[in-house]
């Protein structure tokens, strides 16, 4: 009997895939428990697995496809077992996620910190779609007729011929191919250096890039000049980059939180000497002893909110669930935006076991192999931004959290103790709170519990 494969939830928060790489061809055997492919979730890339035996008879969607839960992806059959009707009946998830004539290739995620700002064009970009309003993919949205395209610009003017460099040596010029024409030696001082060859002036036997040339370029800034030259070449006026579904989910998880949430924030500045002579002491101990600000700051706040529970809580629109159990979300930046794993029962674990748990978590953050249970049930949430230099933020609430704190870097400063002006290193937190769950003094109160907490850190290892 022939078994369908279906775009399954793999995440409790997911509303679609994408279908990253197919594992199994068609006319391949198939047991049951088998991985057909691998799925871009919201949150990681998981496996699909069969759910029958037989053979892959066909495959209904292309790597790179996005297909919402349910969508029919493949099927699975005895080699002369008639599918006819399973593939005519898969009606319109799967025309959707048909491809195209030429399918969208994935979107290169580049590896950027967490609430880092994407790159602005310096040329002026279309008008953009009004905020809230979903783009669409390219993998769902039919194919535009030709007629129906947007005028194409008017023609760039001729380039003038390649003018002479000091009056003999002409410009470098293209090899054939569109390859630029340079020495081997110039080739990997460039790369060396991270300098794009176009557009740097060769200084060579007809016009080629010697190694001269590339360390000229490296004193006058050409590179960064040949590189947007490259880009505009290459790309044109924009780029549009098709969403991925982690950043599909931090775009509407953030309309949940944002609007519907009453927010309000306090802020507060910690003393951070401590804390700091403390990381030392134990850093010569060994580095199995070695501990972060991050961590610090976590051992706290679970400490903090053992003593406070009325934070450690839930909005669920009807009441207002107050957990006895302390999971503390840590944000972590990966290449298309950020995901928060989890230390259950943090306020039960070390100092080291919090240290040593945050680094493979965040690990497996990055290379998107966390499991759904590992980055769901948080009861409060930390997000830290002070190891890129940022002194003070607000973080957007994780609904139905009732607060998150972020934290900021630390930094000297002169400060007065006992009428004494002093040198310290000096931390700024900032608690965005659910006004329906928490009030302003049992924020300031959870906030002062912290401070007490994470100024005397040898609380924290006793």
């Amino acid at each position: 009997m022939a078994t369908k494969v279906t775009m399954e939830a793999l995440s409790p928060t997911m509303e679609e895939g994408r279908l990253v790489k197919w594992t199994k061809n068609e006319g391949d055997p198939v047991k049951s428990g088998d991985v057909l492919a691998e799925v871009e979730t919201d949150k990681a890339v998981m496996e699909l697995v069969a759910r029958g035996d037989g053979v892959l008879r066909k495959r209904l969607a292309n790597e790179g496809d996005a297909s919402p839960i349910g969508t029919l992806l493949a099927v699975i059959a005895a080699p002369d077992e008639n599918i006819d009707a399973l593939i005519g009946g898969a009606g319109a998830p799967a025309a959707a996620a048909a491809p195209a004539a030429a399918p969208a290739k994935p979107a290169q995620e580049n590896a950027v910190p967490q609430s880092s700002d994407q790159s602005q064009s310096e040329a002026p970009a279309p008008q953009q779609p009004k905020a809230g309003t979903a783009a669409p993919s390219a993998q769902s949205a039919p194919a535009a007729p030709r007629s129906a395209s947007p005028p194409a610009p008017p023609p760039r003017p001729a380039a003038p011929p390649p003018p002479k460099g000091n009056g003999s040596r002409p410009v470098a010029t293209a090899a054939p191919g569109g390859r630029q024409r340079s020495s081997p030696l110039a080739r990997r001082l460039a790369s060396d250096k991270g300098i794009q060859l176009g557009g740097i002036q060769g200084s060579g036997p007809g016009g080629r890039i010697v190694k001269r040339d590339i360390e000229n370029a490296k004193a006058t800034g050409g590179s960064a000049r040949s590189a947007a030259a490259d880009r505009l070449a290459a790309e044109g006026d924009f780029k549009d980059v098709p969403l991925t579904m982690i950043r599909k989910t931090i775009a509407r998880r953030l309309a949940e939180s944002n609007g519907p949430v009453p927010t309000f924030f306090l802020t507060a500045e910690f003393d951070a000497t401590r804390g700091a002579e403390l990381r030392a002491q134990l850093l010569e101990m060994g580095e199995e002893y070695k501990v972060s600000f991050n961590d610090i700051v976590i051992k706290a706040v679970a400490l903090a909110l053992a003593e406070h529970p009325e934070v450690n809580a839930h909005w669920l629109n009807d009441k207002i669930r107050h957990f006895n159990r302390i999971h503390v979300a840590m944000a972590v930046a990966v290449e298309d935006g950020l995901i928060t794993p989890v230390l259950f029962d943090a306020d039960r674990m070390t100092l080291w076991e919090i240290s040593a748990k945050a680094r493979e978590l965040a690990g497996k953050a990055r290379e998107r192999k966390l499991m759904p249970e590992e980055y769901t049930g948080s009861t409060f949430s930390v997000s830290n931004l002070g190891m890129f230099g940022i002194d003070q933020f607000t973080a957007i609430i994780n609904p139905p959290e009732a607060g998150i704190l972020a934290i900021g870097g630390v930094e000297e400063k002169a400060v007065v103790i006992d009428g004494q002006l002093e040198v310290r290193q000096r931390m700024r937190v900032t608690m965005s709170c659910d006004h329906r769950v928490i009030d302003g003094a049992t924020g300031a109160k959870f906030l002062q519990t912290l401070k007490r907490y994470f100024e005397n850190p040898l609380s924290l290892i006793i």
